[in-house]
């Protein structure tokens, strides 16, 4: 048995003042009668009283320990046991330019890519996960974290236009290796999803590449949309006008990127090859990892709340009958 509020179990410490205090108080109190000669007594028959005098100290005394135990939060585990659990430490690296809103994807690429990456995390709790976002710069959006509440919820802000408009893909894959490099984990990953080929940015994606590399960091590459044209949505004074415009990405950029990270290069050409290539992804990204942990774990207040229940229940019973005192 453990105590998850072991800390409580001091304020059994005030038991001794309480005990000493009811010690001198008895000897103050008990009553005394005055006779020439106590002989006549020693054969009196004693009263079952006498042995119940101080039951009712006895009671609370019992009473208060349980108190003191209830609070501490007894509790029982099955048993310590050896399993086997897979986490890595991953980076999501999302494009947030303006071509991510083309409707190629429904219901855009951008929302689509949310969705997916949304599941890839569901279905990864013991990993390590952040998220950093680029168009023309790059930013961290949650760094590297177990806590996936917070990084879903963080996932809910993303959208175009947060920061200035292109494609730094080399800013994209610098700023994740920033998140990445000082990890102890044995399985450092990139995960980049990008419509686009690099227009901007101070640092060429075969540079921030060779960076990962150094740090023994895998890059996965993904380019998002359809071959062909790309319905856009463009605003214009009368509404939103929707336009073809044609997917353009540097494929060979994104495949020499994986391929000098280790890493793999994938095409999505709708939401559903999208589904697969982060359900391929998971296949690839596996680490065994051996974990020692309670199986299980189960409070065990009652019998300690039962004995305090009937230890209060007795002593005011004991006091309101055989021990009742008349003034």
């Amino acid at each position: 048995m453990i105590f998850a509020n072991i800390h409580y179990l001091f304020l059994l410490i005030l038991l001794i003042p309480y005990i000493m205090w009811y010690i001198l108080k008895q000897r103050k109190n008990e009553a005394s009668l005055q006779v020439s000669d106590t002989r006549v007594y020693a054969h009196a028959p004693k009263s079952y009283k006498i042995y119940l005098l101080h039951a009712p100290f006895i009671l609370r005394v019992i009473a208060f320990v349980m108190l003191v135990l209830i609070l501490a939060r007894p509790q029982t585990t099955n048993s310590w046991k050896n399993t086997e659990t897979e986490g890595i430490d991953i980076m999501l690296d999302i494009d947030i330019s303006s071509t991510m809103l083309a409707e190629d994807l429904k219901p855009n690429r951008l929302e689509a890519a949310k969705e997916v990456a949304t599941e890839f995390i569901n279905g990864r709790p013991n990993d390590n996960i952040g998220l950093t976002l680029f168009a023309a710069e790059s930013f961290t959006q949650c760094p590297l974290t177990v806590d996936h509440a917070v990084l879903l919820n963080l996932f809910q802000n993303i959208k175009c236009g947060l920061i200035e408009d292109g494609t730094a893909i080399g800013m994209g894959i610098a700023n994740a290796v920033t998140r990445l490099k000082d990890s102890k984990a044995k399985s450092k990953v990139i995960i980049l999803l990008t419509d686009g080929s690099n227009n901007k940015g101070e640092i060429s994606p075969l540079t921030a590449a060779e960076i990962a590399k150094s740090f023994g960091i895998r890059v996965y590459t993904i380019g998002v949309g359809t071959n062909g044209m790309a319905p856009y949505p463009y605003p214009t004074a009368a509404g939103v006008q929707y336009i073809n415009m044609p997917v353009e990405f540097d494929e060979s950029t994104l495949s020499q990127i994986a391929s000098t990270t280790d890493g793999k290069y994938f095409r999505a050409t709708s939401t559903s090859k999208l589904k697969e290539v982060y359900q391929e992804i998971d296949k690839l990204e596996k680490t065994k990892l051996n974990v020692k942990a309670f199986s299980k774990r189960q409070e065990n207040y009652q019998p300690f709340a039962l004995i305090l229940l009937l230890c209060i229940l007795s002593e005011i019973l004991l006091r309101n009958s055989v021990l009742k005192k008349i003034p």
